[in-house]
């Protein structure tokens, strides 16, 4: 009989998804950063490029934790979210909407994130992972900080250049 899957089966799992996701936007920021034409929100990608490289290396820390070695497992939702952003690019490449359909796309990507890091650090507060806990926490508080500066720049600066044209 097949061993029933437990709580931890389904944290690693969901550790797994979060690094390939972490992997596939590191390899799709630098596309975003040059096909947008806000500085501001060229500079936003570029920040949060380096901030995705640490979370990397935290997600790294945390399968170090549960003694697993760190690989990353096809996620479907941000292979279909990054799509959805590279179609994008392609359909309104030169257009005065394409930075807020780009910068749409970077907060499905961190809604996203957000949804995986606060239900990891739930989980690994329930199998007694502290120090994953921590690790998840420090993540959970960057992209929800991304999230909002990339809405401050939507209301001030790029929706409303997308309207004006």
């Amino acid at each position: 009989m097949a061993k029933q899957k437990m709580l931890d089966d389904l944290f690693h799992d969901t550790l797994k998804d979060i690094y390939f996701a972490e992997k596939k936007i590191l390899a799709t920021l630098p596309k975003m950063a040059k096909a947008t034409q806000s500085a501001e929100l060229k500079a936003a990608f570029e920040k949060h490029r380096t901030e995705t490289e640490g979370h990397v290396a935290r997600l790294e820390k945390v399968f170090g934790v549960i003694g697993k070695k760190p690989v990353g497992k096809t996620c479907a939702a941000i292979m279909g979210i990054t799509e959805e952003g590279a179609e994008i690019m392609d359909e309104y490449k030169g257009s005065p909407a394409l930075d807020a359909g780009l910068l749409a796309a970077a907060q499905a990507v961190e809604h996203y994130e957000i949804s995986r890091y606060g239900t990891l650090r739930t989980w690994a507060g329930e199998l007694g992972l502290s120090d994953a806990v921590t690790l998840l926490e420090a993540t959970l508080k960057e992209e929800k900080a991304t999230d909002e500066a990339l809405t401050q720049i939507a209301d001030s600066a790029v929706n409303v250049a997308a309207e004006a044209a």
